[in-house]
């Protein structure tokens, strides 16, 4: 009987960073994602097993460790983990939220990440992304769901100069390739 089970695939394998570029593009390795929607009694509920208060405030992340809540609606955020810790982390929000109503969705098969960083990151984005991406505008913290040409992104501000990209897997290589073909324009 032959062996059925699937080894994932990283989304970006074989793709090469933008060579000679003031932008750089980083694919970032598996990690646990999870959707939680969920009202102010689950939202406290799952912040203990998260280690991470959900953040209150619109379009923002909150981050302890290597774990992070991004508020990607009044009552939905993106949670982050290190893939090894998805499991357990799922079990333990589990029991943390059970017989509150909530939702929890593993989406950790369903999206990848990668960085995109340098001193013209947030111009090579803005190539394909409608957002004011000024300092002042998308502060350090800062997330949301957005477009970056024709695809749904989420965009995490982590750094002056340093994004978080998340996308669906199958549309990170076309994200892969518009950064790589914007951060041209940067080449020494």
């Amino acid at each position: 009987m032959s062996d059925l089970s699937v080894m994932r695939r990283a989304p970006l394998a074989g793709f090469a960073p933008p060579a000679g570029s003031a932008v750089t593009l980083t694919a970032l390795s598996p990690a646990a994602r999870f959707i939680l929607r969920a009202r102010k009694a689950a939202q406290d509920a799952a912040a203990a097993p998260l280690g991470v208060a959900l953040p209150a405030i619109a379009c923002r992340a909150a981050t302890a460790g290597t774990r992070a809540a991004l508020w990607l609606g009044p009552d939905e955020w993106l949670l982050l983990a290190p893939e090894a810790e998805g499991t357990a982390l799922a079990a333990a929000l589990g029991t943390a939220l059970a017989g509150l109503p909530h939702s929890l969705v593993d989406v950790g098969h369903r999206q990848a990440g990668l960085t995109i960083a340098g001193p013209h990151a947030a111009t090579a984005l803005n190539t394909g992304c409608p957002l004011d991406l000024d300092p002042d505008a998308f502060p350090i913290g800062m997330c949301t769901r957005t477009v970056l040409s024709k695809t749904q992104i989420v965009l995490w501000r982590t750094g002056a100069e340093r994004f978080r990209v998340e996308a669906w897997r199958s549309f990170l290589p076309y994200v892969w390739d518009f950064l790589t073909e914007a951060a041209r324009e940067f080449s020494g």
